[in-house]
C-alpha cells in the first residue's frame, strides 16, 4: 500500500514530518499545535490554542476529502490539564462550531512540555474516509 504525505498549503511548511499520512482511506493526522501561518503560537490561552490546533487538524483532514465525521480517534496532549478542564465548556463550544456534534474516541494526556515552549496543546488523530470521497485536493 502506498503512503501519501498530506501537507496542505494553508499550513506552515513542515520540515522533517508531514501534517498527515494517507494510507488507503485511512488518514493519520500528525500532531498539530496552535501554529498560525506565520509559524507563531496564537495568543489568548487554551481556548484559542485549541481552536487553532484543531483547525489545523481539520485543514489536513479536508485536504484529502475528509470531514469531521470521519474522525475515529483524537488524542490531545496538554501541558496544563486543570486549565483545559476549567475551560471545558468553551472548548466544547469551539469543537461543535468546527466539527459539529461528532465525538470520536478521545484521550487527553498531560505532558510536561511540547515542541514549541509556548504551546499548551497538541492534537493528533486518525480518520477513515469513505472511498468515494478520499483523494488529494488540487
Amino acid at each position: 500500500m502506498t503512503h501519501i504525505a498530506v501537507n496542505p498549503g494553508a499550513l506552515p511548511t513542515p520540515r522533517g514530518y508531514s501534517h498527515g499520512t494517507l494510507a488507503g482511506n485511512t488518514l493519520h493526522l500528525g500532531g498539530q499545535t496552535a501554529l498560525d501561518a506565520d509559524m507563531k503560537i496564537v495568543p489568548g490561552g487554551i481556548v484559542e490554542q485549541f481552536r487553532q490546533a484543531f483547525g489545523n487538524v481539520l485543514t489536513t483532514l479536508r485536504e484529502v476529502g475528509g470531514e469531521p465525521g470521519d474522525l475515529v480517534s483524537v488524542t490531545i496532549y496538554l501541558t496544563d490539564i486543570p486549565d483545559y478542564q476549567a475551560h471545558g465548556k468553551e472548548i466544547g463550544r469551539v469543537w461543535r462550531e468546527l466539527a459539529g456534534p461528532v465525538y470520536p474516541a478521545m484521550a487527553g494526556i498531560g505532558c510536561a512540555a511540547l515542541w514549541q515552549p509556548e504551546a499548551m496543546i497538541e492534537i493528533m488523530g486518525v480518520a477513515v474516509i469513505p472511498d468515494d470521497r478520499v483523494g488529494l485536493r488540487p
